[in-house]
């Protein structure tokens, strides 16, 4: 097998320095159009190139952009992760892709390390990572650009990527408010992101509004991950006078309250109905499938990673949400008076 060619051959074989490769390569201006098509023909000639190592060395770009999460739901992260990878693939950007501890008091030096050593051109952070102040800091000191998808404070800090959470929160409780439910259980998300308040203040507000009391026995803690709908689950329906309904923060979670449901023989949606939030794949392959906020995951990243690529002023879009309508929903059953 022949060896990889180098900038070396490159300027061999095109009868120049060393030197006018790499201005081709940095597209140097001062370089005439007929030095740059023979560097180019060159290039193409000999199969080269230029490692990433090579062209950080010379002051241009690596091409490289890292998405920083920690999250727990992993159907949540691969809708993230399939909508940065979209954008990168179509512009020839390498993505990689770094989970965290945000509760790590070690995290902001971690970022700052990952930073340094992979020379990447910017960051993207995903919730919660995207309110974690000791990351924030860090890449701000490294000046580096980045962009945050659903962050929950600082939000003219820099470019982002968001949707209403509270909105579509108030949205689902008020479709199981005119659903015939009053009784409606919640289960919250992980108390590190912040869309977890968000998604708790539109259920009260929707509560509210309905002039419905909002009870704190029917609201329940949660972390974004099956066993803490499970759990949550369980507490809810252990209650004397249980909900006729429980709205869960994310699918993950509602997923958990099925499988208990399931485990007890309450029928859902006939005795119990059930919602989520986020619209992963696992909402469509649960049964019943789930009623759900469809939260544009794979557009909030793909539009992320294009502002970073695009650079320029700080921007900020809000993209829609869509409440979907499955089978795990269905009026309150009549109980005899």
């Amino acid at each position: 097998m022949s060896e990889r060619a180098n900038i070396r051959d490159v300027a061999a074989k095109a009868g120049v320095a060393v030197k006018t490769v790499s201005r081709v390569l940095n597209g140097h201006p001062y370089v005439s159009a007929d030095t740059k098509a023979r560097v180019e023909e060159a290039m193409r000639a000999l199969d080269f190139r230029p490692s990433v190592a090579a062209r950080i060395l010379s002051g241009a770009k690596s091409n490289q952009i890292a998405l920083i999460y920690d999250n727990h739901s992993p159907y949540y992260m691969f809708q993230i992760q399939t909508g940065c990878w979209d954008f990168c693939r179509a512009n020839n950007i390498r993505l990689l892709a770094q989970p965290v501890d945000v509760a790590d008091p070690q995290v902001g030096e971690q970022v700052r390390g990952l930073v340094s050593e992979t020379h990447v051109d910017g960051i993207i952070l995903s919730s919660p990572v995207t309110d974690c102040d000791p990351v924030l800091r860090a890449l701000e000191a490294m000046d580096i650009p980045f962009v945050r998808i659903s962050p929950g404070t600082n939000h003219a800090l820099t470019s982002s990527v968001f949707m209403d959470d509270a909105q579509a929160a108030d949205d689902m409780t008020t479709h199981l408010i005119n659903a015939g439910h009053r009784r409606i259980g919640f289960i919250k998300g992980h108390p590190n992101h912040m869309a977890s308040d968000d998604r708790l203040f539109g259920y009260r507000r929707a509560l509210d509004r309905a002039g419905l009391p909002y009870d704190p026995v029917l609201v329940c803690e949660g972390e974004f991950d099956f066993d803490s709908g499970t759990r949550g689950g369980r507490a809810l329906l252990d209650l004397p006078n249980r909900p006729t309904a429980i709205f869960a923060s994310n699918d993950d979670m509602a997923a958990g309250v099925l499988a208990v449901a399931h485990d007890r023989g309450i029928n859902v949606p006939g005795e119990l109905s059930v919602a989520g939030f986020d619209d992963t794949t696992l909402a469509r392959t649960v049964w019943p499938p789930l009623t759900t906020i469809h939260q544009p995951m794979v557009e909030l990243a793909r539009t992320a990673t294009e502002i970073l690529i695009a650079g320029g002023d700080i921007t900020h879009r809000r993209l829609p949400h869509t409440l979907v309508e499955r089978a795990s929903v269905a009026p309150p059953a009549r109980t005899s008076s």
